[in-house]
C-alpha cells in the first residue's frame, strides 16, 4: 500500500544521526524493575533495521505524568538498562534530554551507536509543543524518525513541532504497520464486522462509536460504559458507573444504530459487590433484577456467551477495552473469556489498548490475533478518522 509519509527504506540514514521517537512509557515497579516490556520489543525492528544501516541513534521517549519536572521515580535510565539487555550492547545515557550533555554525545557518536534521552516530560516544553525545546531536540540529530504510535495523537514537541527542523522525516516499521493494520479497519473492513468496546470512558469511545457504527454489523458494548447505554434503555443498574450527561446521547447512538442496520448487544447479566474491592463478595445478576445498591464489575456468564456467539464467524474483529475491572482478577473473567472469543474468531482481528492487549497475553492467544496495537488513544482517534498530529507532522509539504 502506499504510505503518506516517507518510510525508512525511502530515507537517506546511513552514517547519519537519526532521532528516534519511541513509545517506551512501560510500567516501572518502585524497585525500578520493568513489569512490561512489550512496548521496548515492538520497535525492536525499527532499532535493528536503522542500526544495520550505519546509522547513529538518538532515541527519545516520554514516561508517565512528572508535570515538566524531574522524578527518578520516572526516569527511563531502567528502559535503558533493560534495551541494553535486549540489544548485547551499550546505549548511552546523558543525564538530560536535550542540554549540553546530550549535544556533546550527538556529536561523538559512531555509525550503529545508540544513544537513548532522558524521559522528555522532565522538561514541561515536551507537552507544551513549544518550538524552542523541539529546536534543542533537532540539533541532535540530521534525520527525524517516528515509530512512537502510542503517542502519534498528542501534538507534542518531539512529535510535532521537532519534525519543523528535518528536511529528512519519515515512520519506522512500527509506525509503518499500525498506519497499514488500522487502514484495513478504516477503509472497507470485510464483512461481516464486529466491533468489541469495554472500558470505562464511554466520552472518549462515544464518538468512535458513531464513526463505526456506518461499517460495523454488530456493535458489542461491555465494561462499565455498558451501564450508561443500560440506564438510557430504561434498566436499573444500581450504583454503577454511570455518565448521566451521556445518557441522551447514548440513547441518540442506540437509535442512529438501528437506523445503519448495526446490531447493538449489551450485558444481560452481571457480575456485582457491594463495595469494590478485590476480596469483595460476587453474585451474578440479570437486567431488571440488579439491586439499588450493586455495582457491576463485569460481564456475566450468560453475556460472556452472547458476546462469543456474537463474534463467532465474523471476518473483522475490533477489541477495545476491558469487560470489567480487568486489574482484579477476580473481575476479570469477562475480559479473558473476550480473549480466547477473539482469537478463536477466523477473520482478521485487532486489538488496540493496555489492558485489552494484557488479557489476550494472559490467556496465552497473542500469536493467533492479527495485530496487537501499541496505540490505544491513537488507534481509537485514527479509526474515528481524525488526523492525528503525529502522522501529519511526517507528511512532505
Amino acid at each position: 500500500m502506499s504510505f503518506p509519509f516517507k518510510t525508512l527504506s525511502e530515507l537517506d540514514i546511513e552514517g547519519r544521526r537519526v532521532l528516534l521517537r519511541v513509545d517506551f512509557n512501560v510500567p516501572i515497579s518502585s524497585e525500578g524493575r520493568i513489569l512490561d516490556d512489550n512496548r521496548i520489543l515492538a520497535t525492536l525492528p525499527t532499532i535493528k533495521a536503522l542500526q544495520e544501516a550505519r546509522a547513529r541513534l538518538i532515541l527519545c521517549s516520554h514516561m508517565g505524568r512528572p508535570g515538566g519536572e524531574v522524578k527518578d521515580e520516572l526516569s527511563l535510565m531502567p528502559v535503558g538498562e533493560r534495551l541494553a539487555q535486549l540489544l548485547d550492547e551499550e546505549v548511552l545515557f546523558p543525564d538530560d534530554c536535550a542540554g549540553d550533555a546530550a549535544r556533546r554525545l550527538s556529536r561523538s557518536m559512531n555509525d550503529g551507536q545508540i544513544m537513548l534521552l532522558e524521559n522528555l516530560r522532565f522538561n514541561p516544553g515536551e507537552t507544551q509543543n513549544d518550538p524552542e525545546f523541539a529546536e534543542k531536540l533537532g540539533i541532535l540529530a540530521d534525520v527525524y524518525v517516528n515509530d512512537a504510535f502510542g503517542a502519534a495523537h498528542r501534538a507534542h514537541a518531539s512529535v510535532d513541532a521537532v519534525t519543523k527542523h528535518f528536511n529528512e522525516r519519515g515512520a519506522g516499521l512500527l509506525m509503518e504497520r499500525e498506519y497499514t493494520m488500522l487502514q484495513r479497519l478504516g477503509e472497507t473492513p470485510e464483512k461481516p464486522f464486529a466491533v468489541l468496546l469495554g472500558g470505562a470512558k464511554i466520552g472518549s469511545k462515544l464518538p468512535l462509536i458513531r464513526s463505526l457504527l456506518t461499517k460495523a454489523d454488530v456493535l458489542i458494548v461491555g465494561g462499565a460504559m455498558a451501564y450508561t447505554f443500560l440506564k438510557a434503555q430504561g434498566h436499573g443498574v444500581g450504583k454503577s458507573l454511570v455518565d448521566e450527561s451521556l445518557i441522551e446521547q447514548a440513547r441518540n447512538t442506540l437509535q442512529r444504530a438501528e437506523n445503519h442496520g448495526c446490531s447493538i448487544i449489551l450485558p444481560e447479566d452481571h457480575v456485582v459487590v457491594q463495595e469494590i474491592d478485590p476480596d469483595a463478595e460476587t453474585r451474578v445478576v440479570r437486567n431488571g433484577t440488579f439491586p439499588s445498591d450493586a455495582i457491576g464489575v463485569d460481564i456475566g456468564p450468560a453475556s460472556r456467551a452472547l458476546f462469543a456467539e456474537a463474534l463467532s464467524g465474523k471476518r473483522t474483529i475490533f477489541w477495545n477495552g476491558p469487560m470489567g475491572i480487568y486489574e482484579m482478577p477476580r473481575f476479570g473473567e469477562g475480559t479473558i473469556a473476550m480473549a480466547k472469543a477473539v482469537s478463536d474468531a477466523p477473520g482478521f482481528t485487532l486489538v488496540g489498548g493496555g489492558d485489552s492487549a494484557a488479557a489476550i497475553r494472559k490467556a496465552g492467544h497473542a500469536p493467533f490475533i492479527d495485530h496487537l496495537s501499541t496505540g490505544g488513544g491513537a488507534s481509537l482517534e485514527f479509526l474515528e478518522g481524525r488526523p492525528l498530529p503525529g502522522i501529519n507532522a511526517l507528511i512532505p509539504h
